[in-house]
């Protein structure tokens, strides 16, 4: 079975946002000889494809602490907070691996600045038999570098060791399941029980509304409470023509009730039946309130009125319709000529 552990790097650090987490390699060794019964720690340009992908992965970024101490405090229940944090890592070809977007915390950065700290130190899990390194886990910035005069310096002590390759992972599935029902990695055991039997219940909801969906689809329909839309739009284009047919018949009856009783002139008619066509109401509202231009009972029908206009002079009615109309005495001449013409 494939076996890891977890080793912890230490580097020379600088205060920016590119920061060396490990040597090129192919290989490379603690000072005090770590790792033990194997060539090296290993890592090349596939390996670290590999690193790169896991971090990318991670829902949180990577943390920075001071000393390790995220490492410790369970066991001295001091505080680890964090020194910064990364998140993107990149390869370079006869260098090593790098952390490229580190964000350093204010008091970091003057600790830094200081001189007070000097060194990185990444914390990996590699594979106890090969030595090729799995996973960056975090980083320290510290003052206890394991090799000296190298910006690249190898492991500085081991934790937790012998942990199966098997056993990380159902961690990270763990972690992932967590992630997907919208809970943090610190949530309990009840907490992910409450989140998976709410998703199922919603699940359970959704394919009871899908079960009742389909029925209904699948339902003949009950003609006594359902008609075809051709139906429909038959009945409702009988309805508007009967509608279209009292219209007009009410329509027809206003204005005859209108020439009668010589509230409108034939000249008048076709505004009139314009008007009541759109707006029926405001047609009657006009006549309601309109005074008679000639006395009931005397229309023509359209021709001139023995009373006068035979010589194409206009009589005391005719001037009343001219000023009820606001037309000139030569336009009424005009129009009741044009009549008389059709006539």
């Amino acid at each position: 079975m494939k076996r890891i552990d977890i080793a912890i790097l230490t580097f020379a650090l600088a205060a920016g946002r590119r920061v060396q987490l490990l040597p090129a390699g192919p290989l490379f060794r603690a000072r005090d000889g770590r790792p033990e019964k194997l060539p090296g720690y290993r890592i090349d340009a596939k390996i670290a494809a590999a690193l790169i992908a896991r971090a990318m992965e991670r829902q949180t970024p990577l943390v920075v602490d001071y000393e390790h101490q995220t490492l410790l405090t369970e066991k001295n229940g001091q505080p680890a907070p964090a020194a910064g944090w990364f998140r993107t890592l990149e390869w370079v070809e006869g260098e090593g691996l790098f952390a490229t977007d580190m964000e350093w915390n204010a008091r970091a950065l003057e600790m830094i600045a200081a001189g007070e700290y000097k060194f990185i130190s990444p914390v990996f899990s590699f594979d106890t038999r090969s030595g090729a390194v799995l996973e960056i886990q975090m980083a320290a910035i510290t003052n206890n570098p394991a090799l000296d005069g190298m910006e690249a310096v190898a492991a500085h002590r081991f934790l937790s060791p012998d942990q199966p390759v098997e056993e990380i992972r159902m961690n990270e599935m763990l972690k992932k399941l967590l992630a997907a029902l919208g809970l943090q990695e610190t949530a309990t055991e009840a907490d992910a029980l409450s989140a998976v039997t709410a998703l199922k219940a919603g699940s359970d909801k959704v394919a009871g509304l899908e079960s009742e969906v389909a029925a209904l689809k699948a339902a003949t329909p009950d003609p006594e409470k359902f008609a075809p839309v051709a139906t429909m739009k038959a009945l409702q284009a009988e309805v508007a023509d009967l509608r279209a047919q009292i219209h007009g018949q009410a329509l027809d009856g206003v204005i005859a009730e209108a020439l009668t009783a010589g509230k409108l002139l034939p000249a008048q008619e076709s505004w009139a039946r314009e008007l009541g066509g759109k707006d029926l109401a405001s047609l009657k509202s006009y006549l309601d309130t309109a005074p008679a231009v000639v006395p009931a009972g005397t229309q023509s029908g359209g021709k001139p009125p023995a009373s006068g206009g035979g010589d194409g002079k206009l009589n005391d009615t005719d001037l009343a319709v001219c000023r009820q109309l606001g037309i000139s005495a030569e336009d009424f001449l005009k129009s009741r000529a044009g009549e008389a013409a059709a006539a």
